[in-house]
């Protein structure tokens, strides 16, 4: 009978799912650092090329540094997703205690009225 549970859950969750979107993260992580690796390797192989084929050598450099520069933002971008991973990864841990804390703040603001200070009037009545 977890019924009611199941159905309690999904209330929870207004905003996008951490989980989901930790594996969301997760799996463009990987193509970056798919793409950077693929880059750099084919880097590698225009260079490698370049000095089996020196007709061509210009148009193999050419290739070479438009692969580097693929890697190098590929890797760029693999690292941003890691970041953005790891803010996932903390909302998801954050999340079930996330939603207190709001409140407080508000609650003392009328307690600053001044009139505690009529006190010292009443003292002197007691003096007869």
């Amino acid at each position: 009978m977890d019924y009611h549970h199941h159905g309690h859950h999904h209330h929870e969750n207004k905003h996008v799912d951490p989980e989901k979107k930790l594996k969301h993260h997760n799996t463009l992580e990987r193509i970056g650092e798919t793409a950077a690796v693929a880059a750099a390797a084919y880097a590698l192989y225009e260079r490698h090329e370049e000095k089996k084929d020196p007709e061509h050598a210009h148009q193999h450099r050419v290739n070479e540094e438009i692969a580097a520069a693929v890697a190098v933002g590929a890797a760029g971008f693999a690292m941003y997703e890691h970041q953005k991973k790891n803010e996932a990864k903390h909302e998801l841990h954050s999340s079930h205690s996330h939603h207190h804390g709001h409140q407080h703040g508000h609650h003392h603001h009328g307690n600053h009225n001044g009139h505690h200070h009529h006190g010292h009037h009443h003292g002197h009545h007691y003096h007869f």
